[in-house]
């Protein structure tokens, strides 16, 4: 955890209050395994009935958390922002570390032979990390699909999956949206186009849904009057809507979770992944050994 003052600043007895709840909240996530984005860190505010369920909430906190960062007072490294980082490359410094990099990393699909091909896709570029996190423990890949896919995506996609449905592999979409007009229409769309590039995937929608907002009252927002599908949505839902990301991060990775292990023949995965780690074991013998082999073929 890093705390660094690069600003002297004070703060009223309200703001170092809050500052506080964050805090308590990014420990306890963090105790669990999660970094949090800022609206994940307001919901939880918002859901503790700390701040109101407001535009202006949001974006006063924001500034808060700013200068509390600069000020020392909460971590750098506490609060992610999953869409803006560099691009770029990776270098090796030697043959040597380039193969016992690759021994650490060196991984076969642990899902080979399997009847089923699994992903995971989820509306928000925001919630990527806690969709991966849960994904990453069963080997599943997942994709961010940033509202309605685009078309170039939705191609790549198909084309992907082709490979797979031409396998002869049942082939299952998990998807997770907010619960709101365009959130909820956008399960059917994804079915939809994928059917246009002839790919029939099992496109199911496990967040969020009308069941999940009734156990886990996640903190609602009017919906959208201007969305073009808002009349449809309140005549079955009324003007509340959700955004998946009021749900706690544990819910998410056990929605995941729960939909995935029965997809999984684990007998099989077990006996790919003790093969992988046999070969694993052979590229750290030829590391180890890098120098003698060197030393003799060259």
């Amino acid at each position: 955890m890093s705390k660094i003052v690069y600003k002297e600043m004070r703060f009223r007895a309200d703001s170092l209050a809050l500052i506080e709840k964050v805090n308590q909240i990014i420990k306890e996530y963090h105790r669990q395994g999660y970094e949090l984005t800022l609206r994940q860190v307001y919901y939880q505010l918002v859901a503790n009935g700390i701040i109101e369920n407001k535009e202006r909430s949001y974006k006063n906190l924001g500034s808060l958390i700013s200068n509390a960062r600069l000020a020392g007072l909460i971590d750098w490294n506490a609060i992610v922002d999953r869409t803006r980082f560099l691009r770029g490359f990776n270098y090796e410094t030697s043959p040597e570390n380039a193969i016992k990099r690759l021994s650490q990393r060196y991984g076969t699909d642990p899902w080979a032979g399997q009847k089923n091909h699994v992903e995971v896709w989820v509306e928000k570029d925001a919630l990527v990390d806690i969709v991966g996190q849960a994904s990453n423990k069963l080997n599943v890949n997942y994709f961010s699909c940033r509202g309605y896919v685009s078309q170039s995506a939705m191609f790549r996609s198909a084309r992907r999956l082709a490979n797979w449905q031409l396998a002869g592999k049942d082939i299952t979409i998990l998807h997770l949206g907010d619960h709101d007009p365009s959130g909820i229409d956008m399960s059917r769309d994804i079915e939809e186009r994928l059917a246009t590039f002839e790919i029939f995937p099992d496109v199911k929608r496990i967040a969020l849904n009308m069941d999940q907002v009734d156990e886990y009252t996640p903190v609602p927002n009017p919906t959208k009057l201007s969305d073009s599908r808002a009349a449809d949505y309140i005549s079955q839902f009324g003007y509340e809507s959700w955004e998946l990301d009021a749900l706690q991060p544990r819910v998410i990775d056990d929605l995941i979770s729960e939909h995935i292990n029965p997809l999984i023949d684990w007998g099989l995965m077990e006996s790919v992944k003790e093969e992988c780690e046999e070969e694993r074991r052979q590229l750290e013998t030829v590391s180890y050994h890098w120098a003698n082999i060197i030393a003799e073929y060259t």
